[in-house]
């Protein structure tokens, strides 16, 4: 049992390092590393396992591991996993971010880095187009996409977030979903500890007020502010990463100013570089948020395990409750139709940063143009992210 686990720890190694491209690509060689070469989890558990990560909150791929990690080894290796799939993507991100501010005056670094900011517009112009097309699909879901745009345009709030998401979730249950399961539902959440649900909600309630309370003066108020932040997005948000970066834009950039737009987009586009999950990307904004506001480096170090703990937390709590008792879980059909109002929700955020993430650019020729052509690329061909940001950082170089 011990080669075993150290098996497939090594395949987590290697998932880790080769892991570009975003969830879809991830789940290609989750299957790949735990199914086909080693059979640590059978084809249907790793398809159940994605499905459990797609009805929560967090970051898909790295719950779906997790899960894995779970069913092979229990507690302990679940965490071990995390912690390998994690560290080296935020600790790369957390280092961008530390010496960006000091690089970026360079006209060399500058160059390489003056086209990034449209190929990562282009990027979530794809996201915003390609999951409208699987997920509007009926008149509900387009009203619940269409007024999430709005009330986030207009309202420009962190929590219209949480407050959208259990609104479409509702309501696209109660449409839809059948009413042959009150037993099995309550029967199913009798097992539900209301203590543990109460810390992890409590915990969030704890850190608004404290963040709220404390002087603003105070070194520890923006590290707790932005564990408090990070930790509510990584209750509500559901899609993984193409939904985390447009919220993350509006909240930090949009709303509370802890970072330049185009310092956002930058790292952004850095980070589909890089292989691991996309969630690692809070790390950079953890840390380019301290240092926005005067902490050194130690504190930017903070600042990035603090963001990039608070974003995952709640998804590694979450997938490590349900799985003992998910095969009930998965029969219930409310959640299932739940996920549909969620999805039209999230789709409707990333239309919104989209429209919020221009305005930076603005109509600029060059830009727009290469905006234009990574959508067409990701669009047409099989080219992966990382290979166009590559492209245009050398296209900057030589130019």
């Amino acid at each position: 049992m011990k080669n075993r686990q150290l098996l497939f720890l090594r395949n987590v190694i290697l998932f880790t390092f080769t892991a570009f491209g975003g969830a879809q690509a991830h789940m290609a060689l989750l299957l790949k590393y735990f199914v086909k070469n080693t059979p640590f989890v059978s084809e249907e558990d790793l398809l159940e396992l994605n499905a459990l990560a797609q009805i929560l909150p967090g970051p898909a791929s790295t719950q779906t591991l997790v899960g894995i990690a779970y069913k092979v080894g229990g507690l302990k290796l679940s965490l071990i996993t995390f912690l390998i799939w994690i560290i080296p993507s935020a600790a790369m991100m957390t280092f961008v971010a530390i010496t960006f501010a000091r690089v970026d005056q360079k006209a060399g670094f500058a160059n390489i880095l003056q086209y990034i900011q449209p190929v990562a517009l282009g990027i979530v112009a794809y996201a915003a187009f390609h999951l409208s097309k699987k997920v509007l699909v009926n008149q509900m879901a387009i009203m619940l996409a269409v007024a999430s745009v709005v009330a986030t345009l207009v309202l420009q709030n962190a929590y219209v977030f949480p407050l959208a998401i259990l609104i479409g979730g509702i309501v696209s249950s109660a449409i839809g979903s059948p009413r042959e399961e009150t037993d099995l539902r309550v029967r199913l959440f009798s097992n539900v500890n209301p203590r543990k649900l109460a810390y992890l909600i409590g915990v969030l309630l704890f850190l608004a007020l404290l963040g709220a309370l404390i002087n603003t003066t105070s070194p520890f108020s923006l590290p707790i502010r932005l564990f408090e932040n990070f930790y509510r997005n990584g209750i509500f948000i559901f899609g993984g990463g193409q939904v985390l970066v447009p919220l993350m834009f509006t909240e930090f950039v949009q709303m509370k100013q802890y970072l330049m737009a185009s310092d956002f987009l930058s790292g952004f586009a850095l980070q589909q570089a890089l292989p691991g999950p996309t969630f690692s990307f809070t790390s950079y904004v953890g840390a380019l948020s301290m240092k926005n506001f005067g902490y050194g480096v130690f504190g930017q170090i903070a600042g990035g395990i603090i963001a990039v703990v608070g974003i995952n937390l709640p998804g590694l709590i979450l997938v490590l409750f349900i799985v003992p008792f998910w095969d009930d879980l998965k029969k219930i059909t409310r959640i299932k139709y739940s996920l549909a109002g969620i999805n039209a929700v999230s789709v409707g955020f990333i239309v919104a940063a989209f429209m919020l993430l221009l305005k930076p650019i603005g109509l600029d020729p060059v830009s727009m143009t290469i905006m234009t052509v990574t959508f067409l690329i990701l669009n047409f061909t099989r080219i992966s992210p990382p290979f166009l940001v590559i492209a245009v950082m050398l296209l900057g170089y030589f130019i």
